[in-house]
């Protein structure tokens, strides 16, 4: 049994807790869609925020029939999205204080 630090999750912890198959998380690890880190025994360990990645792209895939290459640029482009319109609100904001 690996020991991981409390605050992550080794990848069958994460994949028991997302509910997914362990060669699935190790394959979205490999395709850049979530990151892990590696603990000194070389096994994958996982930040508790991967579960919410993880459901971003299991709603992406579902939702819109999209294979996993085409998640990862769906993702990019929302989040690009994100920062330009939290960056508009923050120039109207500072407009409105002047």
């Amino acid at each position: 049994m690996v020991r991981v630090p409390q605050s992550y999750l080794s990848v069958e912890g994460f994949a028991r807790r997302s509910g997914v198959h362990p060669e699935l998380v190790y394959r979205l690890v490999r395709l850049g869609l979530l990151e892990a880190r590696a603990e000194p025994t070389g096994d994958l360990s996982f930040a508790p925020e991967q579960l919410r990645t993880l459901a971003r792209i299991q709603r992406l895939r579902c939702g819109l029939a999209l294979n996993y290459a085409a998640v990862g640029l769906v993702m990019d482009l929302l989040d690009r999205v994100a920062e330009l319109e939290a960056a508009a609100r923050h120039r109207r904001r500072a407009a409105l204080h002047r």
